[in-house]
Parts: structure tokens; sequence; C-alpha cells
């Protein structure tokens, strides 16, 4: 094996799906030069979104991501699509009701991926249930003409038959209610192939390393990571949608910038599937510091979250406080029949919000809106939101683009336009389900790959054809890539996807041409990055 970055893949014997995203298609795009109407920095939920907006209107669109796709944020999430029943409280109606519309427009356009789930209040005395049942029926009402299900009071058996799982002692009902759930990772990969289904380019591991005005146009300076080959691009517009980044892109420009992101962390817990045996997901509306709590069913585990701790230090790996974990386990204890412990948790995983308001004070109190910036020079930054308006921001943001570079008659495609994968046969039992209507080519791989049926671990799902599809339609470069965000391994089980790492590291090496050198570190760096992801005694 060669250890050159720059070597072709080993051919595979099938037809790459339109849509697959292929590395060095995207390298070729970008070398060819010309003018982009519009480079995108950042491959996240938002920054995807735009790319996907701005593609389907026919603009000449880049986006250009430092790490892969869905590396920070994008992956993190407590994996819900809704409207955010707590902000209710707080009396933004208006915000709740654009992101029910969002959400449901994310069931219709991408339903291979994102579905309904039942959620159970569990409450502990008859004001309780009155009183959230009020607030659920106001959630009915801003949702209203759907055609989902409404809310609606359950006894303490009917909530018991639901949800086994719920800690009985002095259950005296609750309510019933329906929101959204999704495999976030899973959705940024898909807003990417849709991009490039409409024309648009995408690239990760390509850096961008400096911005400079010229004319009316901007350069961009970016780096191939992999192999250091250096790019200089002219775009018409430039949209930062880096998250909690967006204030190191901003200050590339060389001006003074006030600060715009204040991060937040919330840390979520993964259990195994037996602390939530039923079929509905718990939802408790208010914990010791404010913030909901949810105990949700996700991919055959348990998905236990969130904290809102404020965080001064932006890193790409942000790690859980002892006393996060410490309040997570204590609070599902409160509200579970079967009380967790640390020894119970498979995964710890932490994302960064990128939130916008006054630096002072407790985040949990801050909005979840986003706002749109444009600097001196012109480049525009968009921050804030989350992932149920990402495509209402990514239309904002790219209406902007249009205003700027003369194409206001580009009108926005995306909110009846079906992602990549979607199909009518999206039966959400069938294994392999979450790949849509690629699913049948992802089945041909598993078979006509050698050991492609091949368990990586027994105690999850995923086989060595899958790593093979991930390398060859998905743009997966590392280890990671695979067991973090083609599969959500790691997520699922940190102990588990370390044990997968070195079958991954081999499969891809032969497909990429690497040699033993890029095994052992691929293994190793994976393997110290999993730690993290696992709960010390």
């Amino acid at each position: 094996m060669n250890d050159s970055n720059s070597q072709q893949p080993t051919a595979m014997k099938s037809v790459r799906p339109a849509g697959s995203l292929d590395r060095e298609t995207a390298l070729v795009d970008v070398r060819e030069g010309g003018v982009w109407d519009v480079v995108i920095i950042g491959g996240g939920a938002t920054g995807l979104g735009a790319a996907v907006d701005a593609a389907s209107r026919g603009l000449r669109t880049l986006l250009l991501e430092r790490d892969d796709f869905a590396k920070g944020t994008s992956s993190r999430s407590t994996k819900l699509v809704h409207g955010g029943v707590r902000y209710l409280k707080q009396g933004r109606l208006l915000m709740v009701m654009k992101a029910l519309r969002e959400r449901d427009r994310l069931l219709a356009n991408a339903p291979h991926l994102v579905t309904l789930e039942q959620f159970v209040v569990p409450c502990r005395n008859y004001a309780e249930i009155g009183f959230y049942a009020a607030g659920l029926k106001m959630y009915d009402l801003l949702a209203a003409g759907r055609g989902l299900p409404s809310s609606r009071i359950l006894g303490r058996g009917a909530i018991i038959q639901k949800q086994e799982g719920v800690n009985q002692t002095s259950l005296a009902g609750g309510i019933q209610y329906s929101d959204g759930q999704f495999d976030d990772a899973r959705l940024a990969l898909v807003l990417a192939q849709t991009c490039v289904r409409e024309g648009g380019t995408v690239l990760n591991y390509c850096k961008v390393t400096a911005l400079s005005k010229s004319a009316q146009m901007v350069n961009v300076q970016a780096m191939d990571v992999e192999t250091g080959e250096e790019f200089s691009l002219m775009a018409r517009s430039v949209v930062n949608a880096t998250g909690v980044f967006a204030d190191a892109v901003r200050n590339m420009e060389g001006y003074e910038k006030d600060r715009l992101i204040r991060a937040s962390q919330g840390v979520h817990l993964v259990l195994p599937r037996t602390f939530l045996p039923g079929s509905a997901a718990i939802m408790v509306p208010r914990t010791d510091d404010g913030r909901v709590l949810f105990c949700i069913p996700w991919k055959g585990h348990v998905l236990l979250g969130t904290t809102d701790t404020p965080v001064e230090s932006i890193d790409s790996e942000p790690q859980a406080l002892e006393e996060e974990i410490t309040f997570l386990i204590e609070h599902a204890g409160k509200y579970l029949k079967k009380a967790p412990s640390r020894s119970d948790v498979l995964s710890v995983f932490v994302g960064l919000r990128p939130l916008i308001g006054d630096l002072e004070g407790p985040t949990k109190s801050l909005s979840r809106e986003h706002v749109i910036k444009v600097s001196e020079s012109g480049m525009i930054t968009i921050a804030g939101g989350k992932w149920t308006t990402y495509r209402h921001m990514a239309e904002q943001v790219i209406d902007r683009v249009c205003q700027q570079i003369g194409a206001s008659d580009r009108k926005c495609m995306t909110r009846n336009l079906s992602l990549y994968g979607a199909s009518n046969d999206h039966d959400h039992q069938r294994l392999y389900s979450e790949y849509g209507s690629d699913r049948e080519a992802v089945l041909e791989t598993i078979r006509e790959e050698d050991h492609g049926q091949e368990l990586l671990h027994p105690d999850l799902s995923y086989v060595v054809g899958q790593v093979t599809w991930a390398m060859r339609c998905e743009m997966a470069r590392t280890v990671e890539d695979v067991l973090a965000r083609r599969t959500r391994a790691l997520f699922l089980n940190a102990a588990a996807s370390k044990s997968m790492a070195p079958v991954v590291a081999r499969t891809m090496a032969e497909y990429l041409n690497r040699d033993s050198t890029w095994i052992e570190n691929q293994v190793a760096s994976f393997t110290s990055l999993a730690s993290h992801y696992e709960l010390q005694p």
C-alpha cells in the first residue's frame, strides 16, 4: 500500500448513486477556479442547509469544512425536531410556531430520517397535570392544521402502559404528546448529498486560512488538510456558518469585532434500552436548573439529556463536567423506575450551543433564535438557531446573498424540496432504513464486499460493508468519520467502538491505499478520542 494521500481510492464494482459524495471530484471543482457565487464556510447544519438552498437556486456554490461534516455541535444534539416546549413559558410563541412549521417540513422532506415520537410527561399531582396539559394544548394550537396527533391527558395506568420504565412512585398521571426525532449526523450528510445533487460542491477537511476583499470579489485562501495543497478562490459572496467558531472566522478579516457568540454546553448520556423499555419517550418539563430533561429511545438505546452550562473555552471536543454527569444521573433516577448509575453509562457526549445574547447571566434564558450580520467587507455571518430551524435560517441567509450579488430573482426552492434519499417507501423498522433510497445499493455493497456482512461488534448492528459504503459514497476519510458520524457507534457505545477501530482502519486503508503506519495512527487517535466518551469509575 502507498502512504500518499493523493492516491485515487481502489475501484469498486458498484456504480455510485447520483448525489454520492466524492472527494476527488470536489477537489477537481475547486482546482478549476473561476468565480463562485457563494463560498460557505462551515459544514454543520446551518452551513449545509445554506449550501442546499444556494445550489437549488442555481448559484455556483462551494462549501468548505475544516474537519468532517457535522463534526461539532450538529452531531451532538438531543436528536429532536421540535418546537421547543420550554419556550412557551417564556412567551416566545412566534419562535415556537416557526419551529413547528419547520418540523413538519422536515417530516415531509426527509421521511427516511425524521419520525414522529410519542412523549409522556409524568406528573405527581393533579395540579401538575392541569398546568402541563394547558401548556401542551397551546403547543397543539401553534401546530394546528398539520394533521399530527394532539396531546391528551392520560391516567396513571395509561402512562405506565405507554412507558413501563417510568418511576411509578407518587405518579398521578400525565400527558402524551407528539414531536419529531432524527439522526442529526446522518441528516447533515443528507444535506451534503442534496447540495451535490442540486449542482453544488462540498468538501471536508479543507480549512479556510485567510479572507481578503478585492474589488467586488472576496479572495478565499484555503488548504486541503490531508495534503497541504493550497487554493486561492474568488467568490462573489462569503457566508460564515461556523457555529461556535463564528467569531474566529470574523476575525480573519482583520477588523476589530465585538464578541457575537456565547457558548453553553449540553451533556448527553447513553444508557442500555432496558432503562426505557416502553414505546414512549419521557419529557420532564422542569428540572432543578430550569431545563427540560429528556429520556428518549434512540437506536436501541436510551438518550438522556441535557444540561446547560456556560463555557468560555471553545473546543472541538468539549468535555463533560462531573457535576453535569451527576446531575443527569440523579435526575434520571427520580423519573425512571430503574435508577441508572455511572457504570450503566455506555457513552457520554457533549455539544456546544452557539447562543446569541447577553454575555452575562444564565445561558438557559438565552433564545435559540438566530442572527445575520454583514461585516465591513461584506462577509455574511449567520449564528445561533437550532437544528429544527436550519432550513428557515438557510433561506434567510441565501436571500441576503442574492441581494448582495444582484440575484434577487432567484427564489428559495427548499420549502418542499425532498432531501437526498427520500422516498415513499420508508419503513423505519427495516434494517438500514436510514439510507433511504440508497438502501438497496447499500445492501448490494454489503453482499459483494469480502466479509461485508460481518458485524463490527456483537453489541451493535453495524457491518463491514457499511465502512466501504461510507468511504465510497459518503466522503468518510478517518476511522472517527465512520464510527462517530457515518455510523453512530461512538455515541452509542464508546467501549464497543474502540474495539471496532482496528477492523475499520484496515478496511479503510485497503480502499484509500494507506499503509500500516496510517492504520496504527488512526487506531491510536480514535482510541484516545473514544476514551473521553467513557465514564471512569
